[in-house]
């Protein structure tokens, strides 16, 4: 039989001893924790009182950030070219959401174009921050708002309500020069992050839009303004229960932006190219403000605000006709004729007389024949500059050589970017001996005389764009002063810098006089560009020159472009100025592959600009009534494909390899 085990204690008084000391240091552990405990409490409730309680309030209010209205941007009268308008859209706030694909689908019901977004909108959705509002839909008709506002209480997180969308509404006649807006990418948070800088928390808000081209980009910090915010009291979840509306501050428009430009002459100059391609700049020639830079085709703005689809951006990005390039400062193409009057310059300015005559037998000869376009017999400068002779310059570039030609056309604003305001500018080139030595052909640094003569037209590896034409008219027009252009008029009703006294330009007045007299004479009877020139204004007449750049190298064949594919003719310039008599206004119009002929293409689309122009100036308009005319548009002329050339005809040799007469094979300009 088993016995259960026994403790024995040998003393009692040691059995109390160990229970008294266990006593003793449970109860004053108990103590410590209870003074600790004590003392925690009365330091939150007394001493950090005031902190907690302001935590609290945090916990309880939210402050949701609101994209402020972009600044508006206006041309010279007023017009507005860039505003805001009021957009009814949809938005889905994740974490008030039972199920994201759920609400998306009944969403889908209601609003069935989202669908085909729903992958965007999820990738949208799950990178934004907690309870912030994502814009599913933009634009909603007033049906799509009242039917999404009826089944709200059925889709728990989301909501429909109005806020301010950019606008364009003179489409695409603005596109490139003012830009758009679009949504803030990874790029654009990476480039902020990679200057050293913090990107602005309302960069996060996904119905913020920062502007991606031209003046929109350009002046992007000016019109953004001042981000607004709304103090909303939320419950546990993070879900709005009430508005404290003192504690919301209004969002700051952004600045209003004035340009130089003119709605009216912006939006004729892009009518008047219909389908072609191309480029035209309008100029005061007395303070260098751009009235019209149009590029041609266009696109409209507006798709790009929302987000443009993939389908729609890549039939723009692909089309030949390049709808999405700026031709007015990012296409460089070469001058052809229009180039003549800076290799006269050129040579005035070397003590050549403008009456110097010159033989034209219908070529020149250097190793190989440079054909002109007939036979023009004894000219002096003017009447080279009227009919356009090839000989003529060729000549007289041959004996200055390229340096000096390409000195006078740098003073003349030919190669240069010029400050206006906005990016993209091509510089184009003006080619020399120090260019030749440092862009060698096969390793041949020398500049040849064969290389001359295309160059003394305008061919060759010269190039330039439609704003700095618009220059160089303007400078020549002018006569004194070497005028730079401006664009941006005001920010925030602040006056812009402008040249109050331009350089003078580095020619004597009276060698200029010598040009213009020439150029008047183009658009007189018997000039090449008299039968498209005529304004039909009464007193008030326009001076230019016309200009034909080969597309590319022809050999024996013909440069008649009937027939031949779009991308094959020659380009077709024109540059113009009037009054001949006090000239206010230079004109510069590039059409790409408009065909053989720079009267043909150019000229009636410049005049048509120039006309609206001087209309619009009350001084010429008196003018004109005062003289007993009246303003109406003259009989359209037709828009002959095919016309008097300016540039070397079909029957020229193609150029043959290198010797050393000749010098490298001339450049083939094309489409840059």
């Amino acid at each position: 039989m088993s016995s259960e085990p026994s403790i024995f204690f040998s003393d009692v008084n040691e059995r109390q001893g160990s229970f008294l000391r266990r006593t003793f240091v449970v109860g004053g552990l108990t103590a410590i924790g209870v003074t600790a405990l004590t003392v925690r409490l009365a330091q939150l409730q007394v001493v950090q009182a005031q902190e907690y309680t302001t935590l609290a309030s945090l916990n309880q209010f939210n402050f949701r950030l609101i994209p402020p209205p972009r600044g508006r941007i206006l041309d010279r009268n007023g017009v507005v070219i860039a505003g805001n308008r009021p957009s009814f859209r949809v938005l889905v706030v994740r974490d008030e959401t039972k199920d994201l694909d759920q609400t998306l689908d009944l969403l889908g019901r209601l609003l069935p174009d989202t669908l085909d977004r729903r992958r965007t909108i999820i990738r949208e959705v799950n990178a934004a921050p907690r309870f912030s509002p994502v814009p599913v839909k933009s634009d909603l008709t007033w049906e799509e708002f009242a039917k999404v506002n009826i089944y709200a209480p059925e889709l728990p997180g989301v909501m429909a309500d109005m806020n301010e969308a950019r606008y364009y509404p003179h489409t695409g006649a603005f596109a490139h020069v003012i830009g758009y807006v679009a949504k803030v990418s990874d790029r654009d948070i990476k480039a902020i992050r990679d200057r050293g800088e913090q990107p602005p928390q309302i960069m996060f808000n996904p119905g913020f839009r920062i502007g991606r081209t031209g003046v929109e980009k350009a002046l992007d910090a000016q019109l953004r303004g001042e981000a607004g915010g709304k103090r909303v009291e939320v419950d546990a979840r993070g879900r709005v229960v009430a508005e404290d509306v003192g504690g919301s501050r209004p969002a700051v428009p952004g600045a209003e932006v004035i340009l130089t430009l003119d709605a009216d002459i912006q939006n004729r100059a892009l009518e008047v190219f219909g389908e072609e391609a191309g480029s035209c700049v309008v100029m005061d020639v007395r303070t260098g403000d751009i009235l019209a830079m149009v590029s041609s085709p266009s696109f409209d703005p507006n798709l790009f605000v929302s987000g443009v689809p993939t389908r729609t951006y890549r039939a723009l990005a692909d089309y030949e006709r390049r709808p999405l390039t700026d031709k007015a400062i990012d296409g460089t193409f070469a001058p052809g004729s229009t180039f003549k009057p800076a290799v006269g310059l050129a040579a005035l300015r070397r003590g050549v007389s403008p009456d110097r005559r010159i033989t034209c037998t219908g070529g020149y000869y250097l190793g190989r024949r440079f054909a002109c376009l007939g036979r023009h017999g004894s000219l002096d400068m003017r009447n080279a500059l009227k009919a356009s002779c090839n000989v003529y310059f060729m000549t007289l570039g041959v004996e200055m050589g390229p340096d000096a030609i390409a000195a006078s056309a740098r003073d003349l604003g030919l190669g240069q970017i010029f400050d206006i305001g906005i990016d993209g500018q091509k510089r184009g080139l003006v080619p020399d001996t120090k260019w030749r030595r440092d862009n060698p052909v096969r390793g041949d640094g020398k500049w040849y005389p064969g290389e001359t003569p295309s160059y003394s037209i305008g061919q060759g590896a010269l190039n330039v764009n439609a704003l700095q034409l618009a220059v160089y008219t303007s400078r020549i027009a002018n006569g004194r002063k070497a005028v730079t252009p401006r664009l941006i008029k005001s920010i925030g009703g602040v006056e812009q810098a402008h040249a109050a006294t331009f350089e003078d330009l580095p020619f004597d007045a009276d060698l200029v006089k010598v040009m213009r007299d020439g150029m008047e004479a183009v658009t007189d009877v018997g000039g090449t560009g008299f039968r498209n020139s005529q304004l039909g204004l009464g007193p008030v007449r326009m001076a230019g020159k016309t200009g034909t750049a080969q597309a590319r190298n022809y050999g024996s064949g013909s440069r008649k472009g009937s027939g031949r594919p779009w991308q094959d003719k020659d380009h077709n310039l024109f540059i113009c100025y009037a009054p001949t008599d006090n000239p206010r206004y230079a004109i510069s119009v590039i059409v790409q592959h408009g065909g053989l002929g720079g009267g043909t293409a150019g000229a009636p689309r410049a005049r048509e600009v120039m006309r609206t122009t001087l209309l619009k100036d009350p001084e010429i308009r008196a003018r004109i009534e005062h003289a007993g005319f009246e303003a109406e548009a003259p009989e359209p002329t037709p828009l002959a494909e095919d016309g008097p050339i300016d540039q070397a005809p079909a029957e020229t040799a193609a150029p043959a390899a290198p010797t050393a007469e000749t010098g490298p094979r001339p450049y083939q300009p094309g489409p840059q």
